[in-house]
């Protein structure tokens, strides 16, 4: 059986994956470049899928799964909103998707630093590098933004 911190740890991260869907979705509605679009529209689908494998790790360890976000990631999207209305849609995206990634970094690295059963671990540790190489492209496209601006 499941220990409930284990439980807890897992969903907060699902929680997160539901925030990340719905605010790379709400992302991918405010960006104007098109290849932006297509990138959030993908991490979007990314980030459920990561939720659904989290979700199913919870359920076969005995525990009870998260099924959606938090309140700090709806006004997280509501700032994003607020953000590409009043400026560069494309930079404003990014720069708040950035910090979105920032937050989920350290979700996942403090998830790594708790006491995790084998299975756990190895799921956490494949999302966190997903999470690393997302972060960081996200990064450079905002400075190639911010550059060309």
């Amino acid at each position: 059986m499941i220990n409930d911190d284990t439980v807890t740890v897992l969903n907060e991260l699902i929680s997160m994956s539901e925030d990340g869907k719905k605010g790379f979705s709400e992302a991918a509605e405010q960006a104007k470049d098109i290849t932006l679009k297509t990138l959030f529209v993908d991490r979007a689908q990314q980030c459920s899928q990561a939720a659904g494998e989290l979700q199913t790790l919870v359920a076969t360890l005995g525990g009870k799964p998260a099924d959606d976000g938090s309140v700090a990631g709806a006004a997280h999207r509501a700032w994003v909103k607020f953000r590409a209305a009043i400026g560069d849609n494309n930079l404003a995206v990014l720069e708040e998707v950035e910090r979105g990634e920032d937050h989920a970094k350290s979700a996942y690295k403090s998830a790594l630093e708790t006491d995790l059963p084998p299975v756990a671990r190895g799921l956490l540790e494949k999302q966190y590098q997903g999470v690393i190489a997302n972060h960081d492209r996200v990064r450079d496209l905002r400075n190639s933004y911010r550059a060309a601006s």
